[in-house]
């Protein structure tokens, strides 16, 4: 029997209490798998994949197991949807998911290759974020009011950008023309990204993004921002008024992030996972990330964001078919 020194004992110490962490109780399935993933159906960059890189290093600490982040992007984030329901269900694959999980239903119906409540697992809602709708800082605009009279003054002249056909920009966009009647263009792009590098560019007059993909923009003076969705300004742009505020309520897009897991991991993996996370969320140096970069952390339990994913499909349905918003060809 050859003698192990005190690094490949301690190496094998800690896989196994990883490996009990998780739930697994299997040390050769654990070595086998060889790292765990967090699938994001977006490029990188995108608040999602920001996020999720977050809570991988968090997970990676706390475990002792390696997480990455899997970037899956494409076909309005079905691809990497898809890719975490069919993923094996052992808690070695995780996915971070936005608002478009909720969009779809409504957008795909039967067309999409899963089924959003039966085939995943929710474990926490780790963050919102306010969307903030910017204009380029040629667009004669200083306030919210400014934009509407003039969207309405010279009717298809001005175009806004979104993350994609119904996407939480968009849909935001589309509230806000319901509510003002502002006659304004769409411009949908493939993904978050894009919008925001045209809306820098000045390439369209304006957009909705989300505060921590857009601070450096506004700080910089590329945009102004005018309104952030929802009741309550944001801390990291305190002057900035909401859409409450300026008598828009229904303007509320603001997008949910959130961890699942593929159906069927067994329940012992989901509570420690949950748990882990949405404590991470709530207290902690995570917190003060989230905080600092424009995101609100949440830190739901499983059941409370089984509860908002199944509202919040309800919610977008009756928006989209308002709307008559139909899928990219």
């Amino acid at each position: 029997m050859r003698d192990f020194n005190r690094r490949e004992i301690l190496k094998a110490a800690t896989a196994c209490v990883a490996v009990d962490l998780l739930g697994i109780g299997n040390l050769a399935h654990a070595q086998s798998a060889g790292t765990a993933k967090i699938i994001v159906p977006y490029a990188p960059g995108a608040a999602t994949d920001m996020l999720a890189r977050m809570m991988a290093q968090h997970l990676q600490q706390t475990l002792g197991v390696v997480h990455i982040v899997d970037n899956k992007g494409g076909a309005g984030t079905r691809i990497g949807t898809k890719a975490i329901a069919d993923a094996t269900p052992d808690g070695m694959t995780l996915g971070f998911i936005d608002t478009a999980f909720v969009i779809n239903p409504a957008l795909f119906g039967s067309a999409l290759p899963y089924d959003t409540v039966k085939n995943f697992a929710p474990l926490s809602l780790m963050a919102t974020a306010p969307l903030v709708l910017s204009v380029h800082s040629s667009v004669p605009a200083n306030t919210l009011k400014e934009l509407i009279d003039l969207a309405k003054a010279k009717p298809g002249k001005y175009s806004y950008c979104s993350a994609g056909v119904a996407s939480a920009p968009h849909l935001a966009s589309e509230q806000l023309r319901a509510a003002t009647g502002a006659d304004v263009i769409h411009v949908p792009y493939k993904g978050g990204n894009s919008a925001l590098t045209d809306l820098v560019g000045g390439h369209v007059a304006f957009g909705f993004t989300t505060v921590p993909s857009m601070l450096q923009h506004i700080r910089s003076g590329a945009v102004r921002a005018l309104a952030v969705t929802g009741a309550t300004r944001s801390a990291q742009l305190p002057n900035v008024p909401s859409m409450a505020e300026l008598g828009l309520p229904s303007v509320d897009a603001t997008p949910l992030f959130g961890l699942i897991a593929p159906a069927q991991v067994p329940k012992t993996i989901l509570d420690k996972i949950s748990g882990i996370a949405s404590v991470a969320v709530r207290s902690g140096p995570l917190q003060g990330k989230l905080v600092e970069q424009g995101f609100i952390p949440v830190g739901s339990t499983a059941s409370e964001f089984k509860a908002k994913i199944e509202s919040e499909i309800a919610k977008w349905t009756k928006v989209v078919k308002a709307a008559d918003i139909k899928p990219e060809a």
